[in-house]
Protein backbone atom coordinates (compact mmCIF):
# COMPACT_ATOMS: atom_id res chain seq x y z
CA UNK A 1 0.00 0.00 0.00
CA UNK A 2 1.42 3.38 -1.03
CA UNK A 3 -0.86 5.85 0.76
CA UNK A 4 -3.09 5.67 3.81
CA UNK A 5 -5.42 8.61 4.45
CA UNK A 6 -6.85 8.74 7.97
CA UNK A 7 -9.90 10.88 8.68
CA UNK A 8 -11.05 11.03 12.33
CA UNK A 9 -14.74 11.87 12.75
CA UNK A 10 -16.84 12.72 15.78
CA UNK A 11 -20.43 13.82 15.22
CA UNK A 12 -19.63 15.02 11.70
CA UNK A 13 -22.78 13.92 9.87
CA UNK A 14 -23.13 17.43 8.44
CA UNK A 15 -19.73 17.10 6.73
CA UNK A 16 -20.22 13.72 5.06
CA UNK A 17 -21.45 15.32 1.85
CA UNK A 18 -18.42 17.62 1.81
CA UNK A 19 -16.19 14.56 2.15
CA UNK A 20 -17.98 12.92 -0.76
CA UNK A 21 -17.93 16.02 -2.98
CA UNK A 22 -14.52 17.49 -2.14
CA UNK A 23 -12.34 14.80 -0.59
CA UNK A 24 -13.15 11.76 -2.67
CA UNK A 25 -12.23 13.27 -6.05
CA UNK A 26 -8.78 13.95 -4.56
CA UNK A 27 -8.48 10.34 -3.39
CA UNK A 28 -9.53 9.15 -6.85
CA UNK A 29 -6.88 11.35 -8.46
CA UNK A 30 -4.20 9.91 -6.16
CA UNK A 31 -5.43 6.38 -6.95
CA UNK A 32 -4.52 6.91 -10.60
CA UNK A 33 -0.83 6.58 -9.70
CA UNK A 34 -0.80 5.06 -6.19
CA UNK A 35 -2.49 2.32 -4.21
CA UNK A 36 -4.66 4.19 -1.70
CA UNK A 37 -6.58 3.24 1.42
CA UNK A 38 -8.97 5.60 3.17
CA UNK A 39 -9.61 4.94 6.85
CA UNK A 40 -12.51 6.69 8.54
CA UNK A 41 -12.30 6.52 12.34
CA UNK A 42 -15.62 7.22 14.03
CA UNK A 43 -14.81 8.32 17.58
CA UNK A 44 -18.04 7.29 19.25
CA UNK A 45 -20.39 9.56 17.29
CA UNK A 46 -24.01 9.74 18.43
CA UNK A 47 -25.45 11.48 15.35
CA UNK A 48 -25.22 8.63 12.84
CA UNK A 49 -21.89 9.71 11.34
CA UNK A 50 -20.62 6.16 10.76
CA UNK A 51 -23.81 4.94 9.11
CA UNK A 52 -23.95 8.04 6.91
CA UNK A 53 -20.32 7.55 5.86
CA UNK A 54 -20.93 3.92 4.98
CA UNK A 55 -24.04 4.82 3.02
CA UNK A 56 -22.22 7.58 1.15
CA UNK A 57 -19.11 5.60 0.21
CA UNK A 58 -20.17 1.97 -0.01
CA UNK A 59 -22.77 2.46 -2.73
CA UNK A 60 -20.30 2.06 -5.61
CA UNK A 61 -16.87 0.70 -6.47
CA UNK A 62 -13.86 2.97 -6.13
CA UNK A 63 -11.07 1.69 -8.40
CA UNK A 64 -7.68 1.77 -6.70
CA UNK A 65 -9.13 2.80 -3.34
CA UNK A 66 -9.72 0.54 -0.35
CA UNK A 67 -12.14 1.84 2.26
CA UNK A 68 -12.25 0.86 5.91
CA UNK A 69 -14.32 2.10 8.83
CA UNK A 70 -13.07 1.95 12.41
CA UNK A 71 -15.37 2.72 15.33
CA UNK A 72 -14.88 3.54 19.01
CA UNK A 73 -17.67 2.44 21.31
CA UNK A 74 -17.45 5.81 23.07
CA UNK A 75 -15.86 9.19 22.45
CA UNK A 76 -12.20 8.81 23.36
CA UNK A 77 -10.67 11.90 21.80
CA UNK A 78 -8.85 12.98 18.65
CA UNK A 79 -5.54 11.44 19.69
CA UNK A 80 -7.15 8.08 20.36
CA UNK A 81 -8.83 8.22 16.93
CA UNK A 82 -5.50 8.99 15.24
CA UNK A 83 -3.87 6.12 17.14
CA UNK A 84 -6.59 3.75 15.94
CA UNK A 85 -6.08 4.98 12.38
CA UNK A 86 -2.32 4.49 12.63
CA UNK A 87 -2.79 0.91 13.82
CA UNK A 88 -5.14 0.15 10.95
CA UNK A 89 -2.98 1.79 8.29
CA UNK A 90 -0.64 -0.05 5.91
CA UNK A 91 0.66 2.74 3.70
CA UNK A 92 4.30 3.70 3.33
CA UNK A 93 3.05 7.28 3.62
CA UNK A 94 0.25 8.12 6.06
CA UNK A 95 -1.83 11.29 5.75
CA UNK A 96 -4.06 12.67 8.47
CA UNK A 97 -6.69 15.28 7.65
CA UNK A 98 -9.62 16.96 9.34
CA UNK A 99 -13.08 15.80 8.31
CA UNK A 100 -14.46 19.35 8.08
CA UNK A 101 -12.22 20.61 5.28
CA UNK A 102 -10.67 23.44 7.28
CA UNK A 103 -7.55 22.55 5.35
CA UNK A 104 -8.69 22.10 1.75
CA UNK A 105 -8.65 18.47 0.66
CA UNK A 106 -7.19 19.30 -2.75
CA UNK A 107 -4.02 20.42 -0.97
CA UNK A 108 -3.25 16.80 -0.07
CA UNK A 109 -1.45 16.57 -3.42
CA UNK A 110 0.76 19.57 -2.61
CA UNK A 111 1.37 18.26 0.91
CA UNK A 112 2.70 15.03 -0.57
CA UNK A 113 4.94 16.91 -2.98
CA UNK A 114 6.68 18.47 0.03
CA UNK A 115 7.58 15.02 1.36
CA UNK A 116 10.86 15.07 -0.55
CA UNK A 117 13.71 12.60 -0.03
CA UNK A 118 15.27 13.21 3.38
CA UNK A 119 12.02 14.60 4.84
CA UNK A 120 10.12 12.36 7.27
CA UNK A 121 7.09 14.50 8.13
CA UNK A 122 5.33 17.42 6.46
CA UNK A 123 2.93 19.50 8.51
CA UNK A 124 0.50 22.15 7.32
CA UNK A 125 1.46 25.61 8.55
CA UNK A 126 -0.98 28.51 8.43
CA UNK A 127 1.39 30.51 10.67
CA UNK A 128 4.25 30.21 8.19
CA UNK A 129 5.02 33.61 6.58
CA UNK A 130 3.55 32.27 3.33
CA UNK A 131 0.50 30.72 5.03
CA UNK A 132 -2.69 32.34 6.29
CA UNK A 133 -6.05 32.04 8.05
CA UNK A 134 -9.55 32.88 6.86
CA UNK A 135 -12.52 33.63 9.12
CA UNK A 136 -11.18 31.62 12.07
CA UNK A 137 -12.49 32.91 15.44
CA UNK A 138 -9.98 35.19 17.10
CA UNK A 139 -9.95 33.39 20.45
CA UNK A 140 -8.94 30.15 18.74
CA UNK A 141 -6.12 31.90 16.90
CA UNK A 142 -4.81 33.46 20.10
CA UNK A 143 -4.64 30.04 21.74
CA UNK A 144 -3.21 28.20 18.74
CA UNK A 145 -0.65 30.82 17.72
CA UNK A 146 0.40 31.42 21.32
CA UNK A 147 0.86 27.72 21.90
CA UNK A 148 2.88 27.34 18.70
CA UNK A 149 5.08 30.28 19.73
CA UNK A 150 5.98 28.54 22.99
CA UNK A 151 6.83 25.34 21.12
CA UNK A 152 8.99 27.33 18.72
CA UNK A 153 10.96 28.63 21.70
CA UNK A 154 11.22 25.20 23.32
CA UNK A 155 11.74 22.91 20.33
CA UNK A 156 12.56 24.44 16.94
CA UNK A 157 12.18 28.09 15.95
CA UNK A 158 12.07 27.25 12.24
CA UNK A 159 8.74 25.39 12.59
CA UNK A 160 5.88 27.90 12.81
CA UNK A 161 2.80 25.72 13.44
CA UNK A 162 2.64 22.89 15.97
CA UNK A 163 -1.11 22.29 16.24
CA UNK A 164 -2.25 21.17 12.76
CA UNK A 165 -3.69 17.71 12.08
CA UNK A 166 -3.20 18.04 8.31
CA UNK A 167 0.06 16.13 7.77
CA UNK A 168 1.96 13.49 5.82
CA UNK A 169 4.16 10.98 7.67
CA UNK A 170 6.59 8.38 6.50
CA UNK A 171 5.93 4.90 7.84
CA UNK A 172 8.98 4.98 10.08
CA UNK A 173 7.46 7.69 12.25
CA UNK A 174 4.18 5.81 12.60
CA UNK A 175 6.06 2.75 13.82
CA UNK A 176 8.73 4.40 15.99
CA UNK A 177 7.36 7.61 17.53
CA UNK A 178 4.82 6.93 20.28
CA UNK A 179 2.48 9.50 21.79
CA UNK A 180 0.45 9.42 24.99
CA UNK A 181 -2.31 11.99 24.54
CA UNK A 182 -5.84 10.93 23.66
CA UNK A 183 -7.06 14.49 23.09
CA UNK A 184 -6.09 17.40 20.85
CA UNK A 185 -2.54 17.51 22.25
CA UNK A 186 -1.72 14.34 20.30
CA UNK A 187 -0.84 16.03 17.02
CA UNK A 188 1.59 18.36 18.75
CA UNK A 189 3.06 15.50 20.75
CA UNK A 190 3.76 13.46 17.61
CA UNK A 191 5.43 16.42 15.93
CA UNK A 192 7.56 17.37 18.94
CA UNK A 193 8.59 13.80 19.71
CA UNK A 194 9.53 13.29 16.08
CA UNK A 195 11.78 16.34 16.12
CA UNK A 196 13.33 15.56 19.50
CA UNK A 197 14.29 12.12 18.24
CA UNK A 198 15.94 13.47 15.11
CA UNK A 199 13.36 13.07 12.36
CA UNK A 200 13.36 15.74 9.68
CA UNK A 201 10.29 17.95 9.49
CA UNK A 202 9.18 20.36 6.78
CA UNK A 203 6.27 22.79 6.67
CA UNK A 204 3.72 23.21 3.92
CA UNK A 205 2.50 26.84 4.00
CA UNK A 206 -1.27 26.57 3.91
CA UNK A 207 -4.47 28.45 4.66
CA UNK A 208 -6.59 27.47 7.63
CA UNK A 209 -10.30 28.09 6.95
CA UNK A 210 -13.21 28.31 9.32
CA UNK A 211 -15.46 25.28 9.64
CA UNK A 212 -18.47 25.54 7.33
CA UNK A 213 -20.69 22.94 9.04
CA UNK A 214 -20.96 21.37 12.46
CA UNK A 215 -19.12 22.58 15.56
CA UNK A 216 -15.56 22.22 16.78
CA UNK A 217 -15.04 19.45 19.34
CA UNK A 218 -12.03 21.07 21.03
CA UNK A 219 -12.39 21.75 24.77
CA UNK A 220 -10.28 24.87 25.09
CA UNK A 221 -9.55 24.84 28.84
CA UNK A 222 -8.70 21.13 28.83
CA UNK A 223 -6.49 21.49 25.76
CA UNK A 224 -4.63 24.48 27.24
CA UNK A 225 -3.86 22.50 30.41
CA UNK A 226 -2.61 19.59 28.34
CA UNK A 227 -0.29 21.82 26.29
CA UNK A 228 1.07 23.59 29.36
CA UNK A 229 1.86 20.26 31.00
CA UNK A 230 3.63 19.01 27.89
CA UNK A 231 5.58 22.25 27.49
CA UNK A 232 6.73 21.95 31.11
CA UNK A 233 8.03 18.44 30.43
CA UNK A 234 9.89 19.68 27.35
CA UNK A 235 11.48 22.48 29.39
CA UNK A 236 12.64 20.01 32.04
CA UNK A 237 14.14 17.87 29.29
CA UNK A 238 15.93 20.87 27.78
CA UNK A 239 17.36 21.70 31.23
CA UNK A 240 18.59 18.13 31.65
CA UNK A 241 16.22 17.49 34.55
CA UNK A 242 13.98 14.88 32.92
CA UNK A 243 14.06 12.30 30.12
CA UNK A 244 12.50 12.89 26.75
CA UNK A 245 8.76 13.69 27.05
CA UNK A 246 6.20 10.91 26.93
CA UNK A 247 7.28 7.37 26.16
CA UNK A 248 10.00 8.31 23.66
CA UNK A 249 13.17 6.53 24.71
CA UNK A 250 16.64 8.03 24.38
CA UNK A 251 17.57 4.77 22.62
CA UNK A 252 15.46 5.92 19.70
CA UNK A 253 17.18 9.27 19.23
CA UNK A 254 18.50 9.61 15.70
CA UNK A 255 21.69 11.37 14.78
CA UNK A 256 20.21 13.42 11.99
CA UNK A 257 19.52 17.09 12.62
CA UNK A 258 15.89 18.20 12.46
CA UNK A 259 15.20 20.56 9.59
CA UNK A 260 12.62 23.27 9.13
Amino acid sequence: MDLSIIIPCYNEVENVQKLRDEFFPVAARLAETHSVEVIFVDDGSTDGTLETLQCAFNQEDHPGIQLSFEKHDRNRGLGAAVRTGFRASRGEIVITTDSDGTYRFQEIVSLLECLAPGIDLVTASPYHPQGGVENVPGFRLIFSKGSSLLYRLLVNWRIHTYTALFRAYRREIIENVPFDADGFLAGTEILVNSMLTGYRVAEYPSVLHSRAAGVSKAKIARTIRAHLGFQWRILLYRLGLAPLPGRVSAKGVRARETEG
